[in-house]
């Protein structure tokens, strides 16, 4: 078994190679159901079980975002679930919040375990109000996965968005939407974690959106924030001059199971009831509030 084992000279780690991507597939394939690439946990992951502490692990992650999500994104758009506008209007506003929370990070705070608090508890009423959403009757619960399961005659304003989904006219404030990516932008860049971990959940239980047409547009930003995150994390010091560069190995080999995950993910997603999506996605939001509210005391 020895012979099976890499040494990761970036990390100064050593494991089976099989043992990132394997991680990764199990993780990437529920996650992505919601729109969320699985990086919030695969973080904890390379930190407390492989022992990756340095800040490159960070870069490491983003670097495994953006190997791992277009077996997702590709698969939402073959099925016509992809809401381009959507997509692009998250991007356009995590992509800013993320080099301000980059350099908020860096500036101001520290040691934000005041903030992170603050964050949790938001955090844990969206988890919260989605999961008191699990229980109620969904309209698309009980929809077959036919040719209705696509998004069609899309339409936006300034002010609001619009698309027909499986027999329904969806719509939904656009100032409210790109309010809240900048936000998480911001909040992303300060404690890397991935956008789509808030923006999924926050679109479906405030805004109302189809989770079966969240996912494609949340796992693109979470594409398109990553390459920023790499890019920050390799060319702008953290500390004495010193960048922090991805691990390439590791975040590749996570990168490949990403991939396979969250291609398998996102075919299988409309044959899974909402109510298990939901699921899925209130747990990721009650983890990651308790984190940051357990940090605190």
């Amino acid at each position: 078994m020895e012979l099976l084992k890499l040494y990761f000279p970036v990390s100064g780690i050593e494991t089976y190679f099989f043992f990132p991507p394997l991680v990764a597939l199990v993780i990437s394939f529920f996650t992505s159901m919601g729109g969320v690439s699985g990086a919030f946990l695969i973080l904890p992951f390379q930190m407390s079980i492989l022992g990756f502490t340095s800040p490159s692990v960070s870069a490491t992650n983003f670097l495994y975002n953006i190997v791992g999500t277009p077996g997702g994104i590709v698969t939402y758009i073959r099925e016509q679930r992809m809401v381009w506008p959507l997509a692009f209007l998250i991007t356009l506003g995590t992509l800013p919040g993320v080099l301000i929370g980059y350099y908020f990070r860096v500036r101001f705070f520290p040691d934000p375990k005041v903030f992170k608090l603050f964050v949790g508890i938001v955090l844990l009423y969206i988890g919260f109000r989605l999961a008191k959403s699990i229980g109620k009757k969904s309209h698309y619960a009980n929809r077959h996965a036919d040719k209705t399961f696509v998004v069609s005659k899309v339409s936006w304003n300034l002010r609001r968005m619009e698309f027909d989904f499986s027999g329904d006219r969806v719509s939904f404030s656009l100032p409210v939407l790109l309010s809240l990516t900048f936000i998480v932008g911001i909040v992303g860049g300060i404690y890397g974690i991935g956008g789509g971990a808030i923006i999924a959940p926050f679109c479906v239980s405030i805004l109302r959106i189809p989770v079966f047409t969240v996912a494609g547009p949340a796992l693109f930003g979470t594409f398109m924030t990553s390459i920023a995150g790499v890019f920050f994390y390799s060319t702008i010091p953290i500390s004495n001059g010193k960048t922090a560069p991805p691990d390439l190995l590791l975040g590749i080999l996570f990168g490949v199971g990403g991939l396979l995950g969250m291609y398998l993910g996102a075919r299988c997603q409309k044959y899974v009831p909402e109510r298990i999506i939901k699921t899925i996605l209130a747990l990721i939001l009650l983890i990651v509030s308790l984190k940051y509210i357990v940090q605190f005391f």
